[in-house]
């Protein structure tokens, strides 16, 4: 495993749209691995292949919930991940993003989602998601995209230092 250097704006890579995997083979597996220690280290709560220079469509997240200091944080990879149903809720919170270091925004998002994927390993998967995990989850497939939080903000700022933790 590899703290790889993570990838900020304007780089062009963040704006492309990630390409789907269809390999799932020891490079995908050292890419995963990698994403995993590089957001860690970050430390950010997501990161998205494109932000570590890769547009291939993965993601790793990693949260826990904040009722539950005694339960470790769950750690998400999913490969090929796609929103396929999302709830008439939505709520506006906070964001940050680990390639825009500078800027937090205040964005509108579902507040329940279904994501389908598949696992490092290539099976089929299915998460039902809500609240703050829903919103990183959106996020980090947004990056997929090429869509960054600012895009969506309807309003950004440079952060405070407690609002610089909430990072992706």
């Amino acid at each position: 495993m590899a703290i790889r250097p993570i990838v900020t704006v304007p780089d062009p890579v963040l704006r492309r749209k990630a390409q789907k995997v269809r390999q799932f083979d020891a490079d995908l597996q050292q890419l995963i691995d990698d994403m995993i220690e590089t957001m860690r280290a970050a430390p950010g709560v997501g990161l998205a292949a494109p932000q570590v220079g890769v547009a291939q469509r993965v993601i790793v997240v990693e949260y826990g919930e904040d009722e539950d200091e005694d339960k470790p944080p769950r750690l998400y990879v999913v490969v090929n991940p796609e929103i396929v149903e999302v709830s008439a809720e939505t709520e506006m919170g906070v964001e940050g993003c680990l390639s825009i270091p500078d800027l937090v925004g205040e964005v509108e998002r579902y507040r329940r989602i279904v994501v389908k994927g598949q696992n490092r390993r290539g099976q089929p998967i299915k998460l039902k998601l809500q609240g703050w995990v829903a919103r990183i989850f959106q996020h980090e497939i947004d990056h997929l995209e090429g869509v960054l939080f600012t895009d969506r903000a309807v309003r950004v700022w440079k952060p405070s230092p407690e609002e610089a933790m909430a990072v992706d």
